[in-house]
């Protein structure tokens, strides 16, 4: 008895969205260490945001809370910092995902702009690392540097490598 046609599509993106989420993965590990600074690009937080709109709210919370305990494995002085706001952004892209995540390429930009620029805020402010002048800087010009650059990032990555990125059902 063979299996129906939709199961194999089915299973062929479930594959596709796996094998662009360990790129990204590996892309965070292996080469945004490469170009240090204060403006990087987060391809685990496009890794997140990308898995959040194929998975249910509390599965893409797992995710994004093992995924920022991967990035706190590296940063034992903020431990718990990118856990807690992953968990978060994953759970309400997974949430959101019918309202931004549409086959547009520009509001998927925008989303990741806002996912990172959240990201940025909340850390920063969780650390305390940062205090008065120094705080904003950090709020308003470099958060929002890194945010524009991971959107640019991954709406190129989007655009090359649409089959593995695309969600579901499109």
């Amino acid at each position: 008895m063979r299996p129906a046609p939709g199961n194999n599509q089915g299973l062929a993106s479930s594959l596709r969205g796996l094998a662009g989420f360990v790129l990204l993965m590996l892309a965070q590990f292996g080469v945004r260490p490469l170009f240090p600074g204060r403006v990087a690009v987060d391809f685990a937080l496009i890794a997140v945001l990308f898995a959040a709109v194929r998975l249910k709210p509390g599965v893409a919370a797992l995710t994004g809370f093992l995924v920022g305990l991967s990035v706190d494995a590296l940063a034992p002085d903020s431990f718990g910092t990118s856990t807690l706001v992953l968990t978060l952004i994953a759970f309400g892209a997974s949430w959101l995902k019918a309202v931004f995540f549409a086959d547009h390429v520009g509001l998927t930009g925008l989303f990741v702009f806002v996912g990172k620029w959240v990201f940025d805020i909340a850390t920063t402010l969780l650390m305390g690392a940062a205090l008065g002048t120094s705080l904003a800087v950090t709020l308003l010009v470099w958060a929002p540097l890194s945010a524009a650059l991971t959107a640019v990032v991954a709406v190129l990555l989007l655009v090359l490598f649409r089959p593995l990125y695309r969600p579901p059902g499109r």
